[in-house]
Parts: C-alpha cells; sequence; structure tokens
C-alpha cells in the first residue's frame, strides 16, 4: 500500500473515531467527571464500536495511534487516561507476556467491556523505586498464593474487574537486601472482585473520570496459573511495557494538547476588548503560533513513535522523548490557555481549568519527566 493510501485509510479511520466519540463520550462527558467513572453504558458503547479491538502491534496499531489522539482531542483528560489504561496499558502485559489460558480467558472480556481492565504498579514509596515495593504474594498450600498489600493510584480502580499487580514473591523476610531483591518480582492477573480486593476513590485535582483509586488486598487467594510469564523476567517486561505505556500516554498527549491549543485560538480569534478581538494584541498572536509550531513538531514526531512501534523498532529513547515532549507541552499549552482567558479561565467550571489541571498529570504518570530525561540521556 502507498502512503497515499495510508494516508486515506487512516483519514477515513479518524473520521469514523471522531464521529464514534462524538456521539457516546462527549455528550455525557460532564457527568462522568462529576461522578468520578465512565458509566457502563459508555464502556459498552465504545467496545460495541470495534475501537477497544484495534491492533496493539504491527500496521494496524497506526489505526490505534489515530484512536489514541482522538481521545485526547475530547478534552477530557480523565477519560483518555481510563481508556488508555483499559485498552492499552493493562491488556500489553498479558498480549506480550500471558499464556495462552491467560489471553483466551481475559482479551476478549477486555475488547467487549465486560471486564475494565486496570494497572496496580505504584506504592507508596515505590514508584520508580521498584526495590521498595511491599505488596506480596505468599505462595499457599494449594500451589496459588495469598496477596496481601496496598497498591495506590490505580486508575479504573472501582469499576476493574480485572487488575494486573506487581508484587513480591515469598514470605516476609527480615533481611533488608533480601526485602528489595527485585528477582523476587512478579505480576499477578487479579480478579477485582475476589475477596479481600477493595478500592478507595483518591481525590485528584484532575483525570477527574479516570477513577483513580487506593486499591487494598487483604489475603486475596489467587490460583497457581495467575502469575504473568515468568517472575525472573519481571523486569523485562516492565521495561517492555513501560515503554508501550509511555508511546500511548504521548499519543494522548498530543491529543490533549491539540485541543488545548484549538480551545486558545478560538478564543483568541473571538473574544473581543475594546471592540477589538484579542488576537490583535501582536503578544497573544505570536503565543498561538509558537504553540501551534510547537505541536505540529510534536504531532510528526508522534507519528513517528507510532510507525516505529508498527514496525517493532520503538525503543526507549524514542517513547520517552514523545513522552517528555508531549506532556511537557501540554502544560505550557495549558498554562497560557487558562492565562489569555483571564478570570473565566479560572472558575472552575471552564474548559480551560480543566486541562489546566488535568495537564499537570501527564508529566508524572508512566514515568515522571525527570525519568524521561534520564533515560534518553542514558540513551545517547
Amino acid at each position: 500500500m502507498s502512503t497515499q493510501d495510508t494516508e486515506a485509510e487512516q483519514h477515513k479511520t479518524r473520521l469514523r473515531v471522531r464521529e464514534v466519540l462524538e456521539r457516546e463520550v462527549l455528550p455525557f462527558a460532564e457527568q462522568w467527571e462529576d461522578q468520578g467513572y465512565i458509566d457502563r453504558s459508555g464502556w459498552i458503547s465504545l467496545a460495541e464500536a470495534g475501537l477497544f479491538a484495534l491492533p496493539h502491534a504491527g500496521p494496524g496499531f497506526l489505526d490505534s495511534a489515530v484512536f489514541l489522539e482522538e481521545l485526547g482531542r475530547t478534552g477530557y483528560a480523565g477519560i483518555r487516561a481510563a481508556i488508555g489504561v483499559h485498552a492499552y496499558m493493562a491488556p500489553s502485559y498479558l498480549i506480550k507476556f500471558g499464556s495462552a489460558r491467560q489471553q483466551e480467558s481475559y482479551l476478549p472480556a477486555i475488547r467487549r467491556a465486560e471486564r475494565i481492565a486496570a494497572l496496580a504498579l505504584s506504592e507508596e514509596g515505590a514508584g520508580t523505586d521498584l526495590g521498595s515495593v511491599r505488596t506480596r504474594a505468599e505462595p499457599d498450600e494449594n500451589g496459588g498464593y495469598l496477596l496481601s498489600g496496598r497498591k495506590l493510584h490505580v486508575a479504573n480502580g472501582s469499576q476493574a474487574g480485572l487488575i494486573i499487580t506487581l508484587a513480591r514473591v515469598g514470605p516476609a523476610d527480615s533481611d533488608a537486601e533480601q526485602q528489595r531483591g527485585l528477582s523476587r518480582l512478579a505480576l499477578f492477573a487479579v480478579d477485582a472482585r475476589a475477596r479481600g480486593v477493595a478500592a478507595t476513590p483518591e481525590p485528584m485535582l484532575g483525570w477527574r473520570t479516570a477513577d483513580v483509586c487506593t486499591v487494598d488486598f487483604d489475603n486475596v487467594r489467587l490460583p497457581g496459573d495467575a502469575v504473568i510469564g515468568k517472575p525472573g523476567r519481571t523486569l523485562i517486561y516492565l521495561a517492555q511495557a513501560l515503554e508501550f505505556e509511555r508511546l500511548v500516554a504521548g499519543l494522548l498527549a498530543v491529543g490533549g494538547t491539540a485541543f488545548c491549543v484549538s480551545l486558545l485560538d478560538e478564543f483568541a480569534r473571538s473574544h473581543r476588548i475594546n471592540g477589538a478581538a484579542l488576537s490583535a494584541n501582536q503578544a497573544v498572536r505570536h503565543r498561538v503560533a509558537d504553540l501551534s509550531a510547537d505541536l505540529a513538531l510534536v504531532e510528526q514526531y508522534g507519528r513517528y513513535a507510532a510507525q516505529q512501534h508498527a514496525l517493532g523498532r520503538l525503543d526507549a529513547r524514542v517513547a520517552s522523548i514523545l513522552k517528555l515532549k508531549a506532556t511537557e507541552l501540554a502544560v505550557t499549552a495549558a498554562q497560557a490557555c487558562m492565562q489569555f482567558h483571564g478570570a473565566r479561565g479560572y472558575a472552575a467550571d471552564s474548559a480551560a481549568a480543566r486541562v489546566f489541571l488535568d495537564a499537570a498529570a501527564g508529566t508524572i504518570a508512566a514515568g515522571p519527566s525527570e525519568l524521561m530525561r534520564e533515560l534518553i540521556f542514558e540513551s545517547r
């Protein structure tokens, strides 16, 4: 297929995705923001439209890249985060490393939105420091495990049917170095409806629809085949999966930035001061122009990163550059958008305030900007 044919097909995909989001998401977005999660009917509608079955790899991933960018363009980062985790970040562990039984049991249910997927990696004092993970899976007499611990910042926490969870395998150990042994980490597919699983909402400044929760595991019984892949390879799995997560986060942020720049551009052209458009002010025009130019560059890099992934060539450097630049540009654009909206931009119910509060989380989730810079520096 020629480049022109590919672009034409992606344009059709973009129009179809946009139509679905305008029909099934935007009319309900404010309601979901208020209640803190996506309605069951919303999940089902998106699943029935086939949006959760788009490819994670290969040439078909370019359709996913379009979907992710268009999710960002809705202007609701909580919605895009919830869907990004459910459709891409959490199931990627099953797709890449899961057994045939795990894939057959969970992936169709995720694609049909019968089970909402969540990802539980972070803990108090154990974000990027995996050696400090305390959640523990102790082997039991039946060949399974008892899972106990607390996970923080779990998107889709209260609505989840499946939680991909990072835990330390083995009994509690008094030896501090052994406690921090990374080789004892493992990933588990946990039924969120099992006895002993409890989710408590975490109030957030932004990302309100993301349903961010603290999830407690109190002696949750897991079968032996709940382990994803081989425990000794968990660090390799995490490194590969996090590259993909950062690609997804970057593409979502590209769309979110596009929404914000469009909002600012429209306001600058339509809002009038003393009879003249706000954009009559050269400083405003130039600020919008700079943001539009930066957005165009990040959009192109996002497409490059998506193509690299489609070809099986995505690496930590490319994923980190996209995630860093897209999420930080989102913050810059959101700050300018709120500033130029004036007092109305600071109102709690304004779109400018919402994108400002939402943007900050993007520079933290899936690895903070400081870590992205370290990865970029070390990859030279």
